[in-house]
């Protein structure tokens, strides 16, 4: 597989919200240690949105679908997460708009407009303990592997983002609620980061399934 068209798009929004839904208990537990525990319901919600929007929508390239999808989830999920991630999806589509496919080259500038507008938005970096730690590393690894097969590209993605997961559990806590506790927060896992590596998830998931048919 070379290429993502505006179909794959859409079965890839299908496969994050499967993720996010399964994992719905998961990011509540996390979010209940250090947040106020509703990550899982706010996330699920936002992208049950995203997946019926995807299933209807008429746009016809990628980027145009996935500015649309930030948008659903802008409104949908009006918190703190919601917003950066619908900030990602927009700012990430918007970077690609004039594609009618994405090949490795713009998958990788998704992902890093998608990571960049987070930082920008939640005025973050790396190793603040957010969705940034595990999204930027896969955004790098999609750069290196740029010109590589998708599944390639998104595996190296994947992996950087669980890595980026484990290294961020042992970070301190810089924004949000989680930033309250301070030390404590050292060794508990990040639900936003966890959310960075259920979206890179599922474009590994479909295109390891197109790959292997």
């Amino acid at each position: 597989m070379t290429v993502l068209r505006i179909e794959d798009i859409k079965s890839i929004i299908g496969q994050i919200q499967s993720i996010v839904s399964i994992h719905q208990n998961t990011l509540m537990e996390l979010d209940s240690v250090m947040g106020d525990g509703d990550l899982g319901f706010t996330m699920t919600k936002a992208f049950n949105a995203a997946q019926e929007e995807a299933e209807k929508s008429e746009e016809k390239t990628p980027g145009k679908l996935l500015m649309r999808i930030g948008m659903i989830i802008a409104r949908t999920s009006p918190s703190t997460m919601g917003t950066l991630v619908a900030t990602g999806f927009m700012k990430g589509g918007k970077a690609i708009e004039p594609y009618k496919e994405m090949s490795s080259e713009e998958l990788a500038v998704f992902f890093e407009k998608f990571v960049q507008s987070v930082m920008d938005r939640g005025k973050s970096a790396p190793g603040n303990k957010t969705i940034i730690d595990t999204l930027l590393p896969a955004a790098q690894a999609l750069r290196l592997s740029v010109g590589e097969p998708l599944l390639l590209g998104i595996l190296s993605a994947r992996d950087a983002a669980l890595k980026g997961l484990k290294d961020s559990t042992m970070m301190k806590a810089q924004h949000g609620r989680a930033a309250y506790y301070q030390e404590n927060s050292i060794g508990k896992q990040d639900g936003g980061a966890t959310v960075g590596t259920y979206i890179v998830e599922g474009f590994y998931q479909y295109i390891l399934k197109q790959q292997h048919g």
